[in-house]
């Protein structure tokens, strides 16, 4: 027979196992903490990294533009200046030569009558040295008579002749420092930056805000570019701080900038730190094929034509779900109706002629809100060309998605103009997504969807 552990040895044993396993545990997550931190670091250090070159690589863009800017700057105020120098001295050529073109005329008369005096002093002298000789002396005297040497001709006086001069601006010198003293200037950071980037559904919502508080903005400028193609390309210039870039291809890289002109100024503010956005959202579009409208070429934008057919016109495919913005902007309007409608709904029922109907949420140009068809008591301003209305719908329980079976309730926000309404829509079954559709009785409606 083996020889029997004592209990207390027995326990000693398992004590200082469990304590190895501890220490074993600790160590390991030891290991993994520093690993962690490790890694930290190095992302942190690579964060420093790129301040570094974002840095260095705009001071190397500042001098190379400042450098830049003041050699032409100063090729072109040294060719200015050549040239009004030219264009003055051109100008006192002319004078020159208009105010000495009357006098040449009258010395060349002055000149023709000393001629003619010396050459009739030449033959009265003669006709003098030749004695009695009457035919000499008579010819000479009817030759002076008709000379008129009591005539002279009139010689300007210098008051009335040219004085050429010239008009300097003293002042011009030291407007001149004045303006290049304060001409351009360097910042560490744009007034201006882009704070927010959102997918939209076939677009970008981007906001911006100031980031100097001496800054007062009067005009925004947002500009964006393909694939970091270097290509910058107007999207928006306007008083607001947001701008939905539409027409955007989903999964494509776009790069965003924003500057701002300050009150009062001609020119623009330094561009915004360059930020990337991509959209994973394909556009909203609406169906083909409905007789009442007519679609625009990316089917984003119906225009209700002339065809007696009224109906409702849906969108292609439940698109719209909960947690995005949907927003419908009037393009143009129409002749108002009561049945009129824009909004979405459950299902994309054929045959009738307005969303104010069960399952779906709408509101008319008047501004009535309607929920499952009946009227809501709280209204919003009337839409009316350039009109936005923007739907907001959340599920009230901590559901993430339409499919989830105990999402039921949603809760809705309808925005347009500066109110908005909130309230919450009860569904009898959940769904994945909605549909979005509009109603006019009437022609020349056009609404955008984005």
């Amino acid at each position: 027979m083996g020889q029997k552990v004592p209990d207390g040895q027995e326990k000693n044993t398992t004590m200082e196992i469990e304590i190895q396993a501890d220490l074993l545990k600790e160590a390991t997550e030891s290991i993994e903490a520093a690993k962690n931190y490790k890694d930290e670091l190095e992302q942190r250090l690579q964060g420093l990294s790129q301040a570094r070159k974002q840095i260095n690589g705009s001071a190397v863009q500042a001098r190379s533009s400042l450098q830049h800017h003041f050699r032409e700057l100063k090729e072109t105020v040294i060719r200015l200046l050549d040239e009004r120098s030219a264009s003055l001295l051109q100008e006192v050529n002319k004078m020159e030569e208009e105010s000495i073109r009357p006098l040449d005329d009258c010395q060349k008369l002055i000149e023709h009558g000393v001629n003619t005096a010396e050459e009739l002093l030449r033959e009265g002298e003669i006709a003098v040295l030749g004695g009695t000789a009457e035919e000499k002396l008579g010819n000479f005297t009817k030759k002076a008579l008709q000379i008129q040497l009591d005539s002279l001709p009139e010689v300007p006086s210098l008051v009335e002749v040219a004085c050429l001069s010239i008009q300097l601006d003293n002042s011009f010198l030291g407007f001149v420092k004045e303006r290049i003293a304060t001409h351009a200037a360097v910042a560490s950071r744009a007034p201006v930056q882009i704070e927010e980037l959102t997918e939209r559904p076939g677009g970008i919502l981007v906001r911006w805000c100031k980031d100097d508080d001496d800054f007062v903005p009067q005009e925004y400028r947002l500009q964006l570019c393909k694939n970091s193609a270097g290509h910058f390309e107007d999207a928006y210039s306007g008083a607001d701080t947001e701008f939905v870039v539409l027409h955007v291809d989903p999964n494509v890289c776009y790069n965003f900038r924003v500057c701002a002109r300050g009150e009062g100024r001609r020119e623009w503010s330094p561009w915004s730190v360059p930020q990337a956005a991509i959209t994973t959202l394909s556009a909203h579009e609406w169906i083909t094929g409905c007789e009442g409208f007519s679609l625009s070429s990316r089917r984003d934008m119906a225009l209700r034509n002339n065809s007696p057919t009224c109906g409702v016109l849906y969108s292609k495919e439940p698109t719209y779900t909960s947690g995005q913005t949907l927003t419908f902007r009037m393009e143009a309007a129409g002749m108002p109706d009561k049945r009129d409608s824009i909004g979405v709904c459950v299902e994309a029922q054929n045959g009738c002629d307005s969303l104010q109907r069960d399952k779906a949420v709408c509101i008319s140009p008047n501004g009535a809100v309607f929920v499952d068809g009946k009227e809501m008591t709280n209204q919003l301003p009337c839409v009316s060309t350039g009109s936005s209305v923007t739907f907001d719908m959340d599920v009230v329980n901590f559901g993430s998605t339409f499919n989830d079976a105990s999402c039921f309730k949603l809760r809705v926000i309808i925005s347009s103009g500066n109110r908005e309404v909130v309230f919450d829509w009860l569904l009898d079954q959940p769904c994945e997504a909605l549909y979005f559709g509009c109603s006019f009785v009437y022609p020349g409606w056009k609404v955008l969807v984005f």
